[in-house]
């Protein structure tokens, strides 16, 4: 019978590969994308894979500066990818 510790560790692990394929498949995307909009939903989806890689290492790690780390890296992705795609829309960022 698993612990806890060990079970929480298994799933740390498949988090961590399932995450690492999904930014690994984004990345074939923004370089194959036919669009721009591709290539920013791309960016914004490596984003969000990398918010959970830093969330499952600080899980891992059981660091609680990961946290806020990742708080941090979702707000610069919001704001980046809002920035974009105002910029294809209207060619400027601020009006």
């Amino acid at each position: 019978m698993t612990t806890a510790s060990a079970l929480l560790d298994i799933s740390v692990v498949i988090a961590f590969v399932a995450l690492a394929l999904g930014q690994i498949l984004s990345m074939v995307r923004l370089v194959l994308g036919p669009t721009s909009g591709d290539r920013i939903l791309a960016l914004d989806t490596m984003v969000i894979s990398a918010l959970g890689l830093v969330v499952m290492l600080g899980i891992y790690l059981g660091i609680q500066i990961y946290f806020e780390i990742a708080l941090l890296v979702a707000m610069l992705g919001f704001v980046s990818t809002v920035a974009l795609a105002r910029f294809l829309l209207r060619g400027d960022i601020i009006e």
